[in-house]
């Protein structure tokens, strides 16, 4: 009868035990917190479908582009700086994790003794005289110890450690895909400045052609008497305005290249190139999607919410160590002695024993640590909530760029094309003496700088669309680096390729 009280009041114990465990955590859970809705964009209605589901593959066209972004993907520096975090928070995860559990240790010794002479062995427990053959005394002594030591986690403390440790990993895999997202649209986007460097540098030595031939028929004329030297040297400055250019633009597809080769992972080195800025296919439209799948898509909202999901577990980790902590210890032993002539039978040792440690004079102190560990929470709601506010705002922006940069490349057209008509009525009424050189110089140089305005606005028109792709959480993650090549083996469509998500761990 006593057996089964002991044994009932055992179980009710470990269920206690069991039940205060699972139940008992300090901190406060994390919740969500509130922040700005938004039900529509400023300048673009809200739709269901968004620009940033296209796998970047779709929306950057160009083969050679494509190649320059798998390249990045792989050999960035940046790229394989945010791999190697991760992995080395994934080490933390589980370093945390296996604090849940005992941990084990164990020692061996292995003792010989063998006297050959008929004197007296000193032992710990004497000494033993020693007679008999040549053999004299003969010990041997070997043992094993295994020890164990378990923290239990009555008050949470290692299960908040546990969660922070999760958001942590959570956060650098989104900070990993914030840089894939930040590096193929900065790939694209020098691509597109390259580009449009190269088109305004066929359009200035087109240009600088042209004056050459101006300056050269006006040095004919000069020598002819038909024109004033004045009109000769304008005809010169404006040639050589233009070489000064032309030159500066050189520089400027240059540098250029060495940057996009840093993002590529290389030394500096000539860009291969592919289709002309004026070829380039852009969708014509462009929806931004629903204001609240930011919150879901945007990997600088997602970090900063798992930034702030580890702060919030911590309190619950300073919480807990201003109460007392509770660990089991034990240890199994065995051992074999012999002596020659008397035997000594193995032998087993069980210990065990319960510890508890808290803070006494120093609990002030633990007091205020959860005071600022629960101010940097507070900070990191604050940041989060900047993170949204700030990813409408960076939506808004783009959103106006695409509108505002297809308006005003349409009006650039329109504006070429008129001057193009202005400056060949003009060259041929100069040609014939019945306009003066100011009439042609005047002309030259507006469509030359419209021509020039116009490929920078082509430029900023496809900037803006990547931009705007990149700020609304683009398509990218990961698990894509290697599917574009995949899918175009296979003959996939934008309609059969969709964007994998990045992996919870």
């Amino acid at each position: 009868m006593l057996n089964n009280l002991h044994r009932s009041a055992s179980l009710l114990i470990l269920g206690v035990f069991v039940v205060l465990l699972s139940a008992c955590m300090m901190g406060p859970d994390y919740i969500r917190p509130d922040t700005t809705k938004a039900d529509s964009w400023r300048v673009t209605p809200a739709t269901a479908e968004s620009i940033a589901n296209l796998p970047w593959w779709e929306l950057l066209k160009d083969q050679a582009l494509q190649q320059l972004v798998r390249t990045a993907l792989e050999e960035n520096l940046d790229l394989q700086i945010a791999t190697a975090n991760i992995e080395q928070f994934q080490a933390q995860l589980m370093i945390a994790k296996y604090d849940l559990v005992p941990s084990f240790d164990y020692k061996g010794s292995v003792f010989g003794l063998r006297n050959t002479n008929n004197n007296v062995v000193p032992l710990a427990a004497g000494a033993i005289p020693t007679t008999g053959n040549s053999g004299g005394l003969s010990l041997s002594h070997e043992a094993i110890d295994v020890g164990l030591k378990w923290e239990v986690d009555l008050w949470g403390r290692i299960r908040r450690s546990i969660e922070a440790a999760r958001a942590q990993l959570l956060s650098r895999e989104e900070n990993q895909r914030g840089v894939i997202i930040g590096l193929v649209s900065n790939v694209a986007e020098s691509y597109f400045d390259l580009r449009g460097l190269d088109y305004e540098v066929e359009i200035t030595k087109r240009t600088l052609k042209a004056w050459d031939e101006s300056v050269r028929l006006s040095e004919l004329r000069f020598k002819q008497g038909a024109i004033p030297k004045l009109d000769l040297n304008r005809f010169q400055a404006e040639r050589a305005g233009t070489a000064a250019q032309l030159a500066d633009l050189e520089r400027q597809v240059l540098q250029t290249e060495n940057r996009l080769s840093i993002l590529l992972g290389h030394r500096p080195a000539e860009i291969s190139r592919g289709v002309q800025l004026t070829e380039q296919i852009m969708p014509m439209e462009v929806p931004p999607g629903l204001p609240s799948d930011l919150l879901q898509r945007r990997p600088d909202i997602l970090k900063a919410e798992q930034d702030l999901t580890a702060s919030n577990a911590t309190i619950g980790v300073a919480q807990a160590e201003r109460f007392p902590q509770f660990a089991l210890t034990g240890a199994v032993g065995g051992a074999g002695l012999q002596f020659q002539g008397t035997s000594f039978g193995p032998y087993a040792v069980f210990k065990g024993a319960a510890s508890v440690t808290g803070p006494i004079f120093n609990a002030s102190a633990l007091g205020y640590q959860v005071k600022a560990q629960e101010a940097q929470t507070q900070a990191a709601v604050a940041q989060y909530r900047k993170a949204v506010l700030t990813a409408f705002q960076e939506v808004e922006d783009a959103l106006i760029a695409v509108q505002k940069t297809g308006e005003q490349q349409k009006a650039l057209e329109e504006q070429v094309t008129a001057l193009q008509s202005a400056y060949n009525l003009a060259d041929v009424r100069y040609q014939g003496g019945r306009a003066s050189y100011l009439d042609k110089l005047t002309a030259q140089r507006s469509l030359f700088e419209s021509e020039l305005g116009l490929a920078r606005a082509r430029r900023a028109n496809l900037k803006s669309t990547v931009q705007l792709y990149k700020v609304l959480g683009g398509g990218w993650s990961p698990e894509m680096v290697k599917q574009p090549q995949e899918a175009a083996d296979r003959g996939d469509t934008a309609e059969s390729i969709k964007a994998t998500p990045v992996a919870i761990r």
